[in-house]
């Protein structure tokens, strides 16, 4: 891919990408979309982020999900997406879904965390600065904060929707209890709450048994998952042995060896069995059965080279599942059923 040709889409980009319905809004996500947690700060290259981010967008994947503080360091993400966007994706800005989200630690003193009214409207000024924008599509409460009201936090979201500085609001790992909440707040502000990001995989269901996953399809509420594949864990690259440049051997702070365990080595290797079985790599099947029944509307997947988007991409071309193949899965993650 040559970076010095001006960048011009893909003309098939929406021949593909199935698109799905966000909660009762009237926005639409990809079934995959494209997240900078990991591979978008400062010790990554930022030639291979602009291949990524085209390959993505000419593959259908329209919504490219940051925060303030992804990096490294805090900041660095947004920077490095405001770059790329004006390099690569200006003409292209209505066709694209940003999204950011303030919640966590971002800067030094009481004022630079959690969720107050004065953290998130200065937060969402910052990121529309790094990302060189006029508005970002959604805005996110990254976490629940349990000290501020949650009328403060919700007010504070409804009224960056109501400055244009964001055309929609959402929260992120919130569980059902505040996601409720939450919503019910919003009603009163009459200013939707359109999504909750929260962690999803077939090695984490949190959000079934919390019950977060079926309130917000029973509530017109929309589902994105993030950390699909378990943080590579359900890639299949870890079934032998750690490679010297994967996220465990290079990275720790959000994966460590602790977490691959003789327990899940056992799982992931017969979960690899079962996808040889459809005809899909690991992550293609762990990707399908996150969106297998319609209550996630996204899945966000990072990548580290473009060759994993185009692999990846591949899981919508078969999302359905057998009963028999659902309770296989079951019974390798939660053998006591």
């Amino acid at each position: 891919m040559d970076l010095k040709e001006t960048y011009i889409a893909a003309g098939s980009r929406y021949d593909t990408m199935p698109y799905h319905r966000v909660g009762n809004s009237g926005l639409k996500f990809p079934a995959l979309s494209l997240g900078f947690w990991h591979n978008f700060g400062n010790i990554s290259s930022y030639d291979r982020m602009r291949e990524i981010c085209r390959k993505a967008f000419d593959l259908g994947i329209t919504q490219f999900d940051l925060a303030n503080n992804y990096g490294p360091e805090y900041g660095a993400a947004e920077k490095n997406a405001g770059r790329i966007l004006a390099e690569d994706f200006s003409a292209y800005r209505d066709e694209l879904i940003i999204t950011s989200k303030a919640g966590y630690d971002m800067w030094p003193g009481p004022y630079g965390n959690w969720g107050s009214r004065k953290y998130l409207i200065a937060s969402c000024d910052q990121s529309l600065k790094r990302l060189g924008l006029d508005y970002v599509d959604i805005f996110y409460h990254h976490r629940m904060d349990p000290e501020t009201p949650l009328e403060e936090t919700m007010g504070a979201l409804a009224d960056i929707v109501r400055s244009g500085k964001a055309l929609y609001a959402g929260i992120s790992n919130y569980d059902r209890e505040h996601t409720a909440k939450a919503a019910e707040i919003m009603k009163e502000y009459r200013c939707p709450l359109i999504i909750n990001q929260r962690r999803y995989s077939i090695l984490d269901r949190t959000i079934e048994s919390d019950g977060v996953k079926e309130y917000c399809h029973e509530n017109g509420i929309g589902v994105i998952a993030f950390c699909p594949l378990a943080q590579g864990l359900l890639t299949g690259k870890y079934l032998k042995e750690i490679p010297e440049d994967s996220r465990i051997a290079t990275d720790s702070r959000f994966l460590n060896d602790r977490a691959l365990t003789e327990d899940v080595r056992l799982k992931v290797s017969a979960l690899n069995e079962l996808a040889k079985e459809r005809g899909q790599s690991l992550a293609q099947m762990a990707l399908a059965w996150i969106l297998r029944d319609g209550k996630v509307c996204s899945a966000l997947i990072g990548a580290s080279r473009p060759e994993q988007l185009e692999e990846n991409v591949r899981a919508i071309e078969n999302t359905g599942f057998t009963e028999e193949e659902l309770k296989r899965i079951d019974a390798v993650i939660l053998p006591e059923h």
